[in-house]
């Protein structure tokens, strides 16, 4: 096992999306791609670094989609919290079936599937180098995993949020749409607000930014890539005071 003194960071929050478990399905989890995420989990853990994660419900309920289709706001937002325990869940079981000990921890209390979130709890068992996940967002409606995240991260005094997605950092636009789009190597975070780059919703990032906590950009599709990060390699965006 590697010696932590050989990774940039001691500490670290992994933002996920729930689309990101879905594979190539349209709704739901895909158990193959949650094993392959809980791989490249795993390989960073052994690399002795102590591992957040929050995962968003996307896949299962999206709070917002369903507010717009008539849905009260607070209730769909709820709905879409217990999506993201579900998610947590199956998360939890991928890794312990690669022998990483993982806690499931919820904002909304539901002892008999995970514990309260309690922020010291949650820091020793950091400490004894078990995973957190954070699961059913910050138990407020209004507020995104993103947030959720941000606001996790900077609780547990993690170093950095690596937000894994679908590209390779943040784009001026959509890479997908437009060939010439232009990626950013490192920006700050006031120009993420100012021209709307998507990387987090503006609350998560400004909470970043008022606490000087660097949020990676990385692709998540890419095998190893957390890995590499955090051993100085890889391709990336750093978002920066």
């Amino acid at each position: 096992m590697a010696e932590p003194s050989q990774t940039t960071f001691k500490r670290v929050l992994l933002k996920i999306s729930g689309e990101a478990l879905m594979g190539d399905q349209g709704y739901g989890l895909h158990p193959p791609t949650v094993e392959r995420i809980a791989r490249e989990v795993q390989s960073v853990h052994q690399m002795g670094v102590e591992i957040c994660m929050v995962i968003g419900g996307g896949n299962i309920f999206r709070g917002l989609a369903g507010s717009a289709q008539g849905m009260e706001r607070t209730t769909a937002d709820y709905m879409g919290m217990l999506a993201t325990v579900m998610n947590a869940l199956a998360m939890q079981s991928s890794l312990e079936s690669l022998g990483v000990f993982t806690r499931v921890i919820s904002a909304i209390r539901m002892d008999e599937v995970a514990e309260p979130y309690i922020r010291r709890r949650a820091v020793r068992h950091l400490e004894k180098k078990r995973v957190c996940i954070f699961a059913a967002g910050t138990g407020n409606p209004y507020f995104t995993t993103d947030t959720a995240a941000t606001l996790r991260a900077n609780e547990m005094a993690c170093e950095a949020i690596f937000k894994g997605t679908k590209v390779d950092g943040v784009y001026d636009k959509d890479p997908v749409k437009f060939p010439d789009a232009k990626r950013y190597d490192r920006v700050s975070y006031d120009d993420c607000l100012a021209k709307h780059l998507k990387v987090m919703d503006a609350s998560a990032i400004a909470l970043a930014r008022d606490n000087s906590l660097p949020i990676i950009v990385f692709s998540l599709d890419e095998p190893g890539g957390f890995r590499g990060i955090l051993a100085g390699q890889g391709t990336y965006t750093t978002v920066h005071g």
